[in-house]
């Protein structure tokens, strides 16, 4: 390859690299125009969005706070997509997680901390896992699209929810005193995640999704499972060819991603509001697919993807307060961001089909090297 041929394939890496920032800083720069038209200066605007996001250490903590279960669902987001799904059904995964959370851990108020908050992380692990599973397996087993499955049992979560912090879930102290706020009585003390920092929100929880994303990259690019998630996503006719149960990894990939929304919700749960409300969810499963997608759909990826978001999430709280914008133009500022980035991932593929298709150098992922004929056994090969 010429030196002319290299530094062409090194500007178009660049480019790809730098293009969710750009999308971002695009992104913003569209809203500036916005808040100009409302005659609100755009540099004060950003600049209390900035402070009110890493200003201080109360800032930051929220920041953090706020970027623990956006790394959660991001993690399962990136494996979905890794498998070649669509989960969209992370609000109703955390809403069973933390549903699921809350009964076990009010329902065993006398179990000690070590054992009960390892129990409510499984709990909601598994809540989220069957909740995401049942799309995973409507989609292997009867072709149903799981854009639409999932969607739905959003609706089915948010309902029985509805249901549960109404009737049997509903807080015996609002009955007594007549109010009936729809939220359930308050979780046992030894059931709340330790704060890391002293009179701030931020909670164990964090550090736990950090170690999770360690362990979502190796279980992606150094096991065999994550080899076969990764090929079937890529090309489901190759890996099956291969000897990989495609229908299995299909549903696998659903059941881990609801697994990681499940979680979320049962940190939320035992870290912040230490009690099931209303709203808990707070949008985190369709910022979580955003993340997702900023991070590249690598776990490590995500990691500062969802920090930037929650930076997002706490600093335009304060941008509302400071230059009272109306809230919609904070919703409609996020989505501007995930526009550009979607556009950003579409433009980023559609150039390494063209330097392919051109002859140049940027080659896509394999599928499934050294393919094995039919009668093959599944690959058992481990790649980088």
């Amino acid at each position: 390859m010429g030196v002319g041929l290299r530094k062409l394939f090194s500007v178009d890496r660049l480019i790809d690299v730098l293009l969710p920032s750009i999308a971002v800083l695009a992104a913003m720069l569209i809203g500036a125009l916005v808040l100009m038209a409302l005659k609100v200066n755009p540099l004060e605007a950003y600049q209390a969005l900035v402070k009110g996001a890493l200003g201080n250490v109360n800032g930051i903590t929220q920041t953090l706070t706020k970027a623990t279960p956006l790394l959660l669902v991001g993690l399962g987001i990136c494996i979905a997509f890794r498998g070649g799904v669509i989960n969209i059904g992370g609000e109703g995964q955390i809403i069973m997680g933390a549903i699921s959370a809350t009964a076990v851990a009010l329902a065993l108020p006398n179990v000690p901390g070590w054992l009960l908050v390892p129990l409510l992380m499984v709990t909601g692990a598994l809540a989220g896992a069957i909740w995401g599973g049942i799309p995973g397996l409507l989609k292997a087993k009867v072709g149903v699209n799981e854009i639409l499955s999932t969607v739905m049992m959003n609706q089915i979560a948010f309902q029985g929810m509805n249901y549960l912090l109404r009737g049997p879930m509903l807080d015996p102290a609002q009955i007594a005193a007549g109010t009936n706020i729809p939220q359930s009585a308050a979780l046992p003390p030894q059931a709340w995640l330790p704060r890391l920092v002293p009179r701030s929100l931020l909670h164990a929880g964090a550090i736990f999704a950090l170690v999770l994303a360690v362990v979502t990259y190796f279980l992606l690019w150094r096991t065999t499972i994550g080899y076969r998630i990764r090929a079937v996503g890529l090309n489901p006719h190759a890996s099956r060819y291969a000897g990989i149960p495609v229908s299995r990894y299909v549903v696998l990939s659903l059941t881990l991603s609801g697994a990681f929304a499940g979680l979320a919700g049962a940190v939320e749960v035992t870290g912040i509001h230490h009690r099931m409300i209303e709203g808990l969810s707070g949008g985190y499963g369709f910022s979580g697919i955003v993340a997702a997608l900023f991070g590249k759909l690598h776990p490590l990826g995500a990691i500062p993807a969802s920090v930037l978001f929650g930076a997002l999430l706490v600093g335009a709280d304060k941008m509302q307060r400071t230059v009272q914008v109306p809230s919609a133009l904070i919703i409609a500022l996020q989505g501007l961001v995930v526009l550009f980035v979607v556009a950003s991932d579409i433009y980023i593929r559609r150039r390494s089909r063209r330097r392919v298709d051109t002859g140049g150098d940027a080659m896509p992922e394999p599928v499934a090297p050294d393919v094995p004929p039919p009668a093959a056994p599944a690959v058992e090969e481990v790649v980088g």
